[in-house]
């Protein structure tokens, strides 16, 4: 494990790279994110961490909470029934993209972790609205070892209010029979989901329990099945920042999930987590100081698994 003065340095290192980027503006109240915040926490599979920069600072979970929507997902229906709605292929579109949903794939979402893929997830997590909210954020809380998780309202109204390509995706799906029923009520659990508030040791507690097969090192908690965290991890490999996956899997060589929020979640499968927040974003919706922090430390620490 890296010191903290040292990785104090990296991450100092690193913030110029956070001036290169934007915060997401499309939903008003994450315009508000500080785009100089960056901090990352490493965590091993003891538990114990070490974190430096900006790493206390909150921000909404964002795209990264469809790791946990999936694995909920897999733990509610067979692999097999969930390929029937979602296909686990990469993409060269936006993580919004209507487009690739409309033409490609027979209308089956192309991957979960898109907002499409996510969405007809959710809708194969048991329960009904506000029921599946509660199972996630159950699954989100354990993985992070904080029952004291919450929801930003201010971005979650933020998000209902402007989230109007999200409904032509779902109501796209639901037209094609991928998802069924209130679709306002899915997309009502799914923005609380996105405006969950983390640091940067939540999201390595997430990561470190998908590296060591779904148990907590927290806290010994079996959280997930360990195939169901390898699948995640697989999925991650392909598609986890988006259509940057690929540039990024040669540049760092680790499993990864990205959020508009800023944040990052990097998996080293029997060796660590890694959490990362940094709002300023680049053109693909990956956090642009976050990917120079986590290159510089994926080199230092040989952390890639190729």
């Amino acid at each position: 494990m890296m010191t903290q003065e040292h990785l104090e340095d990296v991450a100092e290192a690193s913030r110029w790279a956070a001036d290169k980027g934007k915060v997401a503006s499309y939903i008003p109240k994450l315009a508000e994110a500080d785009p100089h915040q960056l901090g990352v926490y490493l965590m091993d599979l003891q538990g114990r961490g070490v974190g430096a920069g900006d790493w206390q600072k909150r921000a909404t979970i964002q795209s990264i909470v469809k790791v946990a929507i999936f694995l909920q997902a897999l733990a509610d229906c067979p692999l097999d029934r969930l390929n029937q709605k979602i296909s686990l292929n990469a993409t060269a579109g936006g993580f919004n993209s209507i487009v690739e949903l409309e033409e490609r794939n027979q209308h089956k979402p192309l991957n979960p972790f898109i907002n499409s893929g996510a969405i007809a997830s959710l809708f194969l997590v048991n329960g009904g609205h506000g029921e599946r909210f509660e199972r996630v954020m159950e699954l989100v809380k354990s993985m992070t070892a904080e029952q004291r998780l919450e929801v930003d309202e201010d971005v979650y109204l933020s998000e209902k209010e402007h989230g109007s390509r999200n409904r032509a995706i779902a109501y796209f799906m639901q037209s094609t029979n991928i998802i069924e029923g209130d679709v306002e009520q899915l997309l009502d659990d799914y923005f609380r989901l996105c405006s969950l508030q983390v640091d940067c040791r939540d999201l390595a507690c997430i990561a470190a329990t998908l590296a060591n097969g779904g148990v907590n090192p927290v806290t010994r908690q079996a959280c997930a099945l360990r195939q169901h965290c390898r699948t995640a991890l697989a999925v991650m490999v392909s598609c986890g920042m988006y259509e940057q996956s690929g540039e990024f899997l040669v540049q760092t060589g680790v499993p990864a999930k990205s959020g508009v929020g800023g944040g990052i979640m990097a998996s080293i499968p029997g060796r660590m987590g890694l959490g990362l927040i940094g709002p300023a974003l680049n053109e693909a919706g990956n956090s642009s100081g976050g990917i120079e922090l986590l290159a510089r430390l994926a080199d230092e620490l040989d952390l890639s698994i190729l």
